[in-house]
């Protein structure tokens, strides 16, 4: 077996195996080579398996977990428990990262950084380009950070514990719940200033699970290529419209919104959460397309 890699990439994926080769690409591009990919199935019935199969890289291995646990957090566990790298990363497989992600973010870590993370490139249907976090941010436990965007040591997870399922976390969303744990033991993430990741967030695409495009991400690799400078070119495009391959604006189910409105009165006299994670989680899937396991709504 070949000596460790420093770093460990986890790509947790369901059945969209279109967007793989050019999430795995992004990572095969890094200028910080000394790493593994692990591609993590949450259970995927489709051909996602052949896809990572035919990527002729040794350091690519592809694991699917038995059954479908509908979030990330059960792939992203059994990447880090399989993990031989020192450091975790994290992409989403609708995501791409800029080539030198791992390299900015290692040399944070070699510095002294717990959890590092860098900045991304949201592109959402019907809104201009911006990047996050935005300038003069600062953290605060339960914000969000793209789990595109960071890297850890892997000992500090092993620390505060794995990720936790959304009906285990209350209202805070299983990665935002895992940066607060990491804060609280370690202080908070150090962010890097250099642009380092797209993201193509399901959550805004309506239906893509249910027709599996991947024209955005294979139209962003390739201007992440045809940059002689990622950073500063991608980075000065906050603001402009987004291209022609991002797809309309959709709003979600007008039954959705009344939903929320409607349970979040009695909520707030308790003094409970108006939205827990298990029911924003619930509501994405169905809006992205996914199967939901029930035809109610959590907690109904």
């Amino acid at each position: 077996m070949s000596p460790p890699p420093r770093v460990t990439v986890v790509i947790a994926t369901y059945n969209w195996a279109p967007v793989l080769p050019t999430a795995i690409a992004s990572v095969l591009d890094q200028t910080h080579t000394d790493l593994e990919l692990l591609v993590v199935g949450d259970g995927c019935t489709d051909e996602s398996a052949d896809v990572v199969g035919a990527i002729d890289d040794e350091r690519v291995r592809w694991i699917n977990l038995p059954t479908n646990h509908r979030h990330q957090w059960a792939p992203n566990n059994e990447g880090i428990r399989q993990a031989r790298g020192t450091l975790i990363a994290y992409l989403g497989h609708d995501d791409l990262w800029l080539p030198r992600h791992l390299e900015r973010l290692t040399a944070a870590i070699d510095d002294g950084a717990v959890l590092a993370h860098d900045r991304v490139l949201m592109v959402d249907p019907g809104a201009p380009l911006r990047t996050t976090p935005a300038a003069g941010w600062h953290f605060r436990p339960g914000t969000w950070i793209p789990p595109t965007s960071v890297l850890h040591r892997r000992d500090a997870v092993e620390a505060v514990g794995p990720w936790r399922p959304p009906d285990a976390t209350g209202a805070l969303d299983p990665e935002n719940d895992l940066w607060a744990r990491l804060a609280e033991r370690y202080g908070p993430p150090t962010p890097v200033a250099t642009l380092g990741s797209i993201k193509l967030s399901a959550a805004k695409r309506a239906e893509v699970y249910r027709d599996r495009p991947s024209i955005e991400q294979r139209d962003w690799l390739e201007r992440i290529r045809a940059c002689s400078d990622p950073e500063v070119e991608l980075a000065a495009l906050e603001g402009r419209p987004p291209p022609a391959s991002t797809p309309p604006a959709q709003a979600w189910p007008l039954t959705t919104r009344l939903w929320r409105k409607v349970n979040a009165v009695p909520r707030k006299v308790r003094g409970r959460p108006t939205y827990t994670a298990v029911e924003r989680q619930t509501d994405r899937r169905r809006f992205k397309g996914l199967p939901d396991s029930s035809s109610d709504r959590p907690g109904r």
